[in-house]
């Protein structure tokens, strides 16, 4: 679509699909002014509506590029905003508003901005947990000792997902502070299973500084930590086991082995929905595995798997970025070049638009697997827009 102006580009697609605005306002969940206003140049398109438009008229993450090329609001998700007294406020009272009902409202604050990570990426998210964890830190301080376990329990959760939306923006330092400071308020307030998850997390974070060592001994550290981990977490840590095996060179078999041990344990896991880890599927487990196929050496049976996985698959907008992008590395592995380009280049475009920086880690990465093809147009295409201004 090049420089092509988003409304253009809009209707463009939705004549050429043989949609009426009508039509297209629906699947965008907006108004038909809202798309007028968009094809007339009238109005600035939302990261949330772009991508809704992309998906109902296959753009491939055309028109999410264009709408990243305009200033980016930020709207945050009316889910327990509102009532959610201000942090300064927090700050100068936390006694009288630290209770319980404001402890389960920051908990609120924290699921509603995890579903919108998923959308709009961590750099949307990001201030909105902070703010929250400003709150908690100037109020353990502050609050009767009967709140105190319930806030902690709060912040260490919040911290854990601070700590991963700065690893998605790909700025470990940070990252590893606030896993830090999750693992001490989870210990303050009892909470072993809490504990296991954040080395987990640790593990998953020495996956992106290749220290396959440490991605093998906090995997295992997060199964010892507690007998009452859940079942979830026990899974996962398992796959990230057989990952930290893969990157050392372990044979084969033992990879598998760990991931079946895994897939074992997610059968328990299905019993106890709501737990800590429940989130972990058979589904996740499968994308996690590809992972581990291609430090194994078999990039050919990731790419198959990941080929399949987003196909069928109901991820998040950026989580299909960041799985389009291994695909695409798996597939430059095999000496498939065009293809690896191609699909990168969509993976790209997500990137952009969520501002996930570990999708373009491992995009510019790939890149140096595919030097050899880089007079390639799909190859040089892919290289121009990741150095045009970062995918990031």
């Amino acid at each position: 679509m090049g420089m092509e102006p988003f409304g253009e580009a809009l209707r463009r697609l939705r004549l050429r699909t043989g949609m009426s605005i009508r039509e297209v306002a629906r699947l965008a969940n907006c108004g038909k002014s809202h798309i007028s206003d968009l094809e007339n140049g009238r109005r600035s398109p939302s990261l949330a509506v772009a991508s809704a438009l992309d998906r109902a008229l296959g753009a491939n993450g055309g028109l999410l590029g264009l709408a990243d090329r305009r200033p980016v609001a930020i709207v945050w998700p009316e889910a327990s905003v509102d009532v959610l007294p201000p942090v300064d406020a927090i700050l100068a009272d936390a006694r009288r508003y630290v209770d319980g009902s404001i402890v389960e409202e920051l908990r609120n604050q924290l699921e509603a901005s995890k579903a919108d990570d998923g959308t709009l990426g961590p750099a949307a998210a990001l201030p909105k947990v902070l703010g929250v964890l400003a709150a908690v830190q100037h109020a353990v301080r502050e609050v009767k000792p009967q709140a105190r376990r319930q806030l902690l329990a709060v912040g260490a959760e919040g911290a854990e997902f601070v700590g991963w939306l700065y690893r998605d923006l790909r700025d470990l330092p940070p990252a590893t502070y606030w896993y830090d400071r999750a693992i001490e308020w989870a210990q303050e307030a009892d909470d072993s299973a809490m504990q296991g998850y954040v080395l987990l997390r640790k593990s998953q974070l020495a996956y992106d500084r290749h220290d396959a060592l440490k991605v093998l001994t906090l995997a295992e550290a997060a199964r010892r930590i507690s007998p009452r981990l859940p079942p979830g977490v026990r899974a996962e840590a398992t796959q990230q086991e057989a990952l930290g095996l893969a990157m050392l060179g372990e044979p084969l078999r033992q990879v598998k082995e760990k991931l079946d041990e895994a897939r074992k344990l997610l059968s328990d896991a299905a019993k106890e929905p709501g737990t800590l880890g429940s989130s972990f599927t058979d589904h996740t487990l499968l994308l996690r595995s590809s992972a581990c196929f291609t430090e194994a050496g078999k990039p050919a049976k990731a790419a198959e798997i990941l080929e399949e996985i987003i196909a069928n698959s109901s991820l998040s907008f950026r989580d299909v970025g960041y799985f389009q992008a291994r695909r695409s590395a798996a597939l430059a592995l095999i000496g498939e070049p065009d293809e690896a380009a191609i699909l990168g280049l969509k993976a790209a475009r997500v990137a952009r638009a969520t501002r996930s920086r570990r999708t373009t880690t491992v995009l510019t990465d790939m890149l140096e697997t595919l030097d050899r093809w880089r007079r390639r147009p799909h190859v040089r295409a892919l290289h121009d827009f990741l150095a045009e201004r970062g995918a990031g």
